[in-house]
């Protein structure tokens, strides 16, 4: 009985081996078309990678030059604006000399505040983010410095007799 069981089972055993060769027979070249189309798309999908990969790169470096390039303008631009305050600043210096030259009797502490009023002015300016703002901020210190300028030249010109820079005050006041 034994015996018999274990014939049995190695008959299907065999059995099912018999059965998985003739399909694989039967399938054969169901089996190496599909094997063969996958590695088609394998290979597609690996070009088309690739080809990404290319393009990827290629963006990449576009866009590293173009920040590059924009990087450069924008320091060259910050370089040029620090140029420029500085170049305010030495302005609004030698308007503070100007008024100090002209009014040699003014107090040290008024011809600081004319000077304190045209820095604010043009920081004003400076950090506005507004073009419009920016405009009406330079205007002011233009305004400003011309007064200042103005009352100084009338001074020492002895078109007026004011011991004090009148029309500067006054603009200082009224801001």
């Amino acid at each position: 009985m034994l015996k018999s069981w274990v014939f049995n089972i190695i008959s299907l055993f065999h059995s099912v081996k018999d059965e998985n060769l003739k399909w694989q027979q039967a399938n054969q070249d169901s089996q190496a078309k599909l094997k063969h189309a996958r590695v088609l798309a394998e290979k597609a999908l690996e070009a088309e990678l690739k080809k990404k990969s290319v393009q990827l790169e290629h963006d990449i470096s576009l866009l590293k030059t173009k920040h590059d390039a924009e990087l450069s303008m924008f320091k060259t631009k910050c370089k040029q604006d620090v140029k420029d305050y500085k170049q305010y600043l030495a302005a609004l210096d030698q308007l503070k000399s100007s008024i100090q030259a002209s009014y040699t009797h003014l107090p040290e502490a008024v011809a600081f505040t004319i000077h304190h009023h045209a820095k604010y002015l043009l920081n004003q300016m400076w950090e506005a983010e507004d073009f419009e703002q920016k405009m009406q901020h330079e205007m002011q210190l233009i305004r400003f410095m011309t007064t200042v300028h103005e009352d100084a030249r009338l001074h020492l010109e002895g078109v007026t007799t004011d011991n004090l820079p009148e029309r500067t005050l006054s603009l200082i006041q009224q801001q």
